[in-house]
């Protein structure tokens, strides 16, 4: 629970920070970002690890996978011009909406 809890933590610090940048019209990666979609992997990593053994409650590999791809392309798009003093507004939108996308598979794919 306690790790469910550190990635939800991340999700709001990945979205609300892309959010409120975006909103204020600036368009450079948060520390709030950064940090959100490090929390985000490492935690959404460590989530799925303990289901490999098997049961009737484990998520299926593919939607599993499908979650890592995104949220690697998400932590690329983000830590590569972390350090540049804008990047492209459609840059932004990407992180956003592969976001909401990730969160989207989580939920609906069952």
């Amino acid at each position: 629970m306690i790790l469910l809890f550190v990635h939800l933590v991340g999700f709001a610090l990945l979205l609300g920070g892309a959010i409120a940048q975006f909103l204020s019209g600036t368009f450079r990666i948060s520390p709030a970002v950064l940090w959100g979609s490090i929390i985000q992997l490492v935690s959404g990593i460590a989530l799925s690890a303990p289901l490999r053994g098997g049961g009737d409650h484990e998520p299926d590999p593919i939607k599993l996978g499908v979650k890592l791809v995104i949220a690697v392309m998400i932590f690329i798009m983000v830590f590569i011009p972390r350090k540049r003093e804008a990047v492209n507004k459609g840059h932004y939108i990407g992180i956003i909406t592969l976001t909401l996308v990730n969160a989207a598979v989580a939920v609906f794919w069952r």
